[in-house]
């Protein structure tokens, strides 16, 4: 890392993502363990929790669990990803070891650009997503249905009816990693939309939403099952 090299930039903080970009979950232990690393180098600990209600549902623990008891420092509060229309906010949970302090973050909002017109309408949004427990409502149902498609592709690929698909990650939240025959993503994106995560080996990442329904996930995979035993064109 180059700490305490003076020809080296030095590193001030350990930024992680909850749930990971890889659909998997920090439990608090190992946040906590990232948190102590940091601090005892005399960095801050940063969570972007843009998908972090969908780790709570999966944890089923309070979300201080794994940010301010597990010694994070900065938190990303996500709310686009779990049903607001736009919104995040910044949530400094130990001011003192954000570089400036506590009263310099106003500014540095600013110098971001982040000061947002009539603010007071995103500000909404989070009370009425975090006020209660509607963060976590959306965030378990999404949950639930990528659990759903999980398992009814796990069902298929036992019984053969799904030739080549295969599973790249575990599923702890709302996100389905698998790897697919070549050509097979392109035509189910013809009907359903979703992104290749590792083109090269023709893995794709299918997530699912807060409104996601049972029908959808059917649907879904009734497509996928159908593509896999048509022959290639």
């Amino acid at each position: 890392m180059g700490l305490g090299d003076e020809h080296r930039a030095q590193p001030l903080v350990v930024s992680i993502t909850q749930t990971t970009e890889l659909g998997t979950c920090y439990t608090p232990e190992e946040i906590r363990t990232l948190a102590d690393h940091a601090h005892e180098r005399g960095m801050a600990l940063h969570l972007d929790g843009a998908r972090i209600s969908n780790a709570a549902a999966t944890l089923g623990v309070p979300l201080r669990a794994f940010t301010r008891d597990a010694g994070v420092d900065v938190l990303s509060l996500g709310g686009t990803k779990n049903g607001m229309m736009l919104g995040e906010a910044v949530v400094v949970l130990d001011p003192e070891r954000v570089l400036g302090g506590a009263d310099a973050l106003p500014y540095v909002r600013k110098l971001s650009m982040q000061l947002a017109s009539k603010m007071r309408f995103i500000a909404a949004q989070l009370i009425a997503l975090y006020g209660g427990d509607l963060y976590l409502r959306n965030a378990g149902r999404a949950n639930a249905m990528a659990q759903r498609l999980r398992t009814a592709l796990e069902a298929g690929v036992a019984a053969g009816e799904l030739p080549g698909l295969a599973f790249t990650q575990e599923t702890q939240a709302n996100a389905v990693f698998a790897t697919l025959p070549v050509g097979v993503a392109d035509r189910l994106r013809e009907q359903f939309r979703f992104y290749d995560w590792d083109a090269a080996r023709s893995e794709v990442r299918w997530m699912a939403s807060y409104d996601t329904t049972e029908a959808d996930i059917d649907a879904f995979v009734e497509a996928i099952r159908t593509v896999l035993a048509a022959p290639a064109a």
